[in-house]
């Protein structure tokens, strides 16, 4: 549950029905503060739809563009661009729409919201609850404060994603400690192009999206970065070629997965829009939403053009349409997909990104920020592709999809010792006192302040959260120990006869080191291991 999390903060916006003009509301439902629940009424400027015109001339691939209504009627006004416009639309509209949100109180609220999550040193989660149909296709991800300034949807202090408020309760979603994925392989466009055109920079590669997901899991076996020491066990991933609707709801019945990724054609509906299995068969966002809350997957992720975009009818958007928004209101924890049309390279660019990101324990709206900064690093800044993947999450939902390291108490698999290696055992213990022991468990020792570490120091300059000692059983030297500082005034070890500092560091760690946290002033501690 993420509700009345300390650190997020969750807006909504809907139409005034009550007013003659087409005014809104924007208010906080959820705020890490009792003040912060603010609320304004706003005025959608014509200046915001001639931009948002003028984005859809330049970037959407659909026939037809959505118009927001301004004053109870749509704007006609055509947005002339300059030689040099498509540069600065992304900016313009960013910070337009920023600086609609953003405006006043709802601004403040914002701000006294990330100052408090900046001193817990957490990121805030920021989501925005869009209840009026017509809004919704805007790309609300490039917000951003300023020119210059990032985007809300690249900030990994700030995690956006959207949400709706008209959901089934929340199934508390069984957290695991690995990805167990379906990747499901469904029709390409062109082979469903009625004109018979083909369209090879928006097609699929079937194969390719398989091996590289494959591969992409494999390789994070066995991948440890800065933030993430152990890797996962016991991932899988199964692939269904054109499945049929039953061949597909077989294998979603087995309970199995907690991430089903497709891969293949999709249009709007009325109905949740309309993913193409194969050529002749065919399921909508209802129908799938059934199976998948059922069997308590976690997240679904498409690959498909505009799995988040409504359907249209005369040129209005159909409330509650798009596939995205279907799955959640149905009780899916978070669904994944695109805006607009995606090209083969840029969707496989960010599904690698992405999947590694979870398997490296990641929420699920941080990998998404992570796989966004990708796209744009590759594909520019003034280009939509970083701007296309669309997260939803459920209002109940925390975005967890596999258990953190540092939540968790458990004991090395046995996977992990190899070549038969004799098992040891590693402790600190008080120089002053040799009897005062802490083992460490599970391969993972905490240590800080709080009551909560493994280890706790009630010395005024060790922090919170000040360090971890960690074993990685599979090193292949000797050492298999390491120390990470993540404090603010360092962690002091004994190398070379004197003291060194080790600040925001990782650094091996051999039998008889000693170690004082914090400050030169502090307990001195040895580290002992023990065949």
């Amino acid at each position: 549950m993420i509700k009345n999390s300390k650190t997020a903060l969750h807006l909504a916006i809907a139409p005034l029905i009550t007013t003659k003009n087409k005014n809104f509301a924007i208010w906080v439902t959820d705020a890490p503060y009792i003040s912060g629940y603010s609320h304004s009424d706003r005025v959608w400027p014509s200046s915001l739809t001639e931009k948002w015109i003028a984005w859809q001339e330049m970037f959407s691939l659909q026939d037809e563009i959505h118009l927001p209504t301004v004053n109870g009627e749509v704007s006609d006004r055509n947005f002339a661009p300059t030689d040099n416009y498509g540069g600065q639309l992304m900016q313009e509209l960013g910070v337009s729409l920023w600086e609609w949100v953003f405006e006043g109180v709802i601004g403040n609220s914002f701000a006294q919201s990330q100052g408090m999550a900046i001193a817990q040193n957490e990121p805030l989660r920021l989501r925005l609850d869009i209840r009026d149909p017509n809004l919704i296709p805007l790309p609300w991800e490039i917000m951003q404060p300023g020119r210059g300034k990032q985007p809300i949807s690249l900030n990994e202090q700030i995690l956006f994603s959207r949400t709706s408020h008209d959901v089934a309760p929340l199934n508390p979603p069984s957290i695991g400690d690995s990805l167990k994925i379906l990747l499901v392989l469904g029709a390409t466009e062109w082979e469903n192009d009625q004109q018979g055109d083909t369209l090879p920079d928006l097609t699929i590669s079937l194969d390719h999206e398989s091996s590289s997901l494959n591969q992409v899991i494999r390789n994070s076996l066995l991948s440890i970065n800065s933030e993430t020491f152990f890797p996962l066990i016991n991932n899988k991933i199964n692939t269904l070629v054109k499945p049929n609707p039953q061949e597909l709801i077989s294998a979603l019945e087995t309970g199995n997965y907690n991430i089903i990724f497709y891969a293949g054609h999709g249009q709007p509906g009325p109905d949740g829009g309309v993913l193409f299995l194969r050529d002749d068969a065919t399921i909508n966002g209802t129908e799938l939403a059934q199976v998948l809350v059922r069997n308590q997957v976690i997240l679904a992720v498409f690959n498909a053009c505009w799995g988040a975009q409504p359907d249209l009818q005369n040129q209005k958007t159909i409330q509650r349409s798009s596939l995205a928004e279907v799955l959640i209101h149905h009780g899916l924890p978070a669904v994944l997909a695109m805006r607009d049309a995606i090209a083969n390279e840029e969707s496989l660019t960010f599904i690698q990104t992405f999947t590694k990101s979870l398997c490296e324990r990641k929420p699920i709206d941080q990998a998404v920020a992570i796989a966004r900064q990708q796209l744009l690093t590759i594909y520019k800044f003034n280009q939509p592709a970083w701007t296309l993947p669309i997260l939803y999450l459920h209002p109940e939902f925390s975005g967890e999809l596999i258990k953190p390291i540092n939540n968790k108490i458990t004991e090395l698999p046995e996977l992990l010792t190899l070549n038969n290696k004799p098992k040891t055992i590693a402790y600190l213990h008080s120089v002053n006192n040799p009897q005062q022991k802490w083992p460490i468990r599970g391969g993972l020792m905490r240590v800080g302040r709080s009551e909560e570490n493994d280890v706790p120091i009630p010395e005024r300059w060790v922090s919170q959260k000040h360090a971890e000692i960690i074993c990685r059983d599979f090193c292949l030297s000797d050492d298999c120990y390491f120390l990470k500082d993540f404090s603010r005034f360092g962690t002091l070890v004994y190398l070379e006869e004197k003291w060194q500092k080790v600040l925001h560091q990782e650094i091996p760690l051999s039998s008889g080191i000693l170690i004082k946290f914090g400050s030169i002033h502090g307990e001195t501690l040895e580290f002992v291991i023990e065949n």
